[in-house]
């Protein structure tokens, strides 16, 4: 009796203690003007839930405090505006008190000189060296010729054999970039450098906590290592004094080039280039082969499409600018992709002082969470929105709609999508051209926070032929 007692007693002050700390969370964040909501517990706030529940948490929310209302979540508090019109706004007037938020643990591991956590001339400037790599000029006449080449060998050996197509994806979205940012040396480095950047990736969404084991402390070591490796680069480039014809030769070519970066500049931007094209290509590419194995119509009628590419030319041609222009379906199918996958949730913007927004006020260094992924389902922009559909893409002006978000918005617009659309169609060209495939069966899909199948995504791939 006197230990059940002693339970009880525990339980009791257990309870009491937790129900305190979550008043008391409640309470240190009850400000005047704040749009109401939860704030969960000291520190975590409600990480794990939003992790853990995703779109569900956010309907949750939304049913519960509307489009607009107050959270603390990934170690910081933040407001969560799931409003379309309100989304716009705060990502086309971003010089209006709003910078770049992204989480404590992202500026952290992928560097103080990432594109995406700069802003002002910062911006401008590091946008300008970036745009000048991945121009529609640059895409023609440099870096299509290295990712057709890179693509036909990356997908030369896959016949009567059972792949991961995930492992695969991230393979390509990884090593293609690398050897267009480094051509000589990719072959070089890629077996070292391809561990520590899945490991920089993993700890981008974990919490700051530096521990030992824990993912972000593991991301921070990885970008040690990265930097390292990245940093004896340049010096080999430079001891070697030969111009290479790659990103990083226009990086460092400070003759020719009107953006001239410090080496730390240079270092995360090659990290940026990696870290935004692998998230999208390779993830994008993945959900293309699912999408494309499950709707055999909308595989028939991609595969005309190259086919008749194909034809035009000998089976040692390359794909062209010309060829890329033409494939009108094939970025119907990559636009669908991105929108029913959700490869991308949402932005996160700070405030930098006070501001009144949706008529409640929000403190200085807050952040704002612009959650886009509910307009991806709206059934008056998108009829019948979860159906897979690519052919709705073939009417121009859905791209051109104020409320597509699946690539940013307003300034912050990713400068890499039509280097990223490039590899995709180049993949998709010689993988439906050269193979048939099946799922294996039995893997799952997760769609937050990241799009990933835990257990990998099998397929048994056969020669089309």
């Amino acid at each position: 009796m006197a230990i059940f007692m002693v339970v009880v007693g525990f339980v009791l002050v257990l309870c009491t203690s937790c129900t305190a700390l979550l008043r008391w969370n409640e309470v240190r964040y009850r400000k005047k003007g704040l749009p109401p909501g939860t704030m969960g517990w000291p520190i975590i706030g409600e990480t794990t839930e939003f992790l853990k529940q995703g779109p569900n948490f956010m309907k949750n929310q939304r049913a519960r405090y509307g489009n607009f209302f107050k959270t603390h979540f990934l170690g910081c508090p933040a407001i969560i505006s799931m409003d379309p019109e309100m989304n716009r706004y705060i990502l086309m007037n971003e010089a209006k008190g709003l910078v770049p938020g992204y989480p404590q643990s992202m500026s952290d591991i992928l560097g103080k000189c990432n594109i995406a956590a700069v802003h002002g001339t910062s911006h401008k400037h590091m946008r300008g060296a970036l745009l000048a790599l991945i121009s529609p000029t640059m895409i023609r006449d440099q870096l299509l010729p290295k990712i057709d080449a890179f693509m036909r060998t990356h997908l030369s050996d896959w016949d009567n054999k059972i792949i991961n197509i995930q492992d695969k994806t991230k393979e390509m979205a990884l090593l293609s970039s690398l050897k267009q940012i480094a051509t000589k040396e990719s072959g070089l480095i890629s077996q070292s450098f391809m561990p520590e950047f899945f490991k920089l990736v993993s700890g981008t969404l974990a919490l700051p906590i530096a521990l030992p084991g824990t993912k972000y402390r593991q991301g921070l070591q990885a970008r040690k290592n990265i930097l390292r490796m990245l940093r004896k680069l340049l010096e080999d480039r430079r001891a070697s004094e030969e111009t290479q014809l790659d990103m990083l030769g226009c990086l460092m070519n400070k003759d020719e080039n009107k953006y001239k970066l410090t080496d730390d500049e240079i270092i995360d931007q090659i990290i940026t280039i990696l870290y935004s094209g692998y998230e999208t290509v390779s993830t994008t590419s993945m959900m293309a082969v699912k999408y494309l194995h499950d709707h055999p119509k909308v595989l028939e009628e991609l595969r005309k499409e190259h086919l008749a590419i194909r034809e035009k030319r000998r089976p040692e041609d390359p794909i062209e600018w010309n060829d890329l222009k033409s494939m009108r379906f094939t970025r119907a199918v990559i636009f669908e992709t991105s929108r029913l996958a959700t490869i991308v949730n949402g932005v996160l913007r700070k405030t930098t002082k006070e501001m009144e927004l949706n008529g409640f006020v929000i403190p200085e260094g807050w952040r704002i969470y612009v959650y886009t992924r509910e307009i991806n389902y709206d059934p008056y922009i998108y009829p019948d929105p979860l159906a897979f559909n690519p052919w709705r893409w073939l009417d121009k002006s859905l791209e051109n709609q104020n409320y597509l978000f699946i690539f940013g918005g307003g300034t912050r617009q990713c400068p890499g999508k039509e280097l990223g659309i490039a590899e995709i169609s180049t993949f998709l060209h010689y993988f439906v051209t050269r193979y048939r495939w099946e799922e294996v069966g039995g893997d799952k899909l997760m769609k937050f926070p990241r799009v990933e199948a835990p257990n990998g995504l099998h397929i048994r791939v056969s020669a089309a032929n």
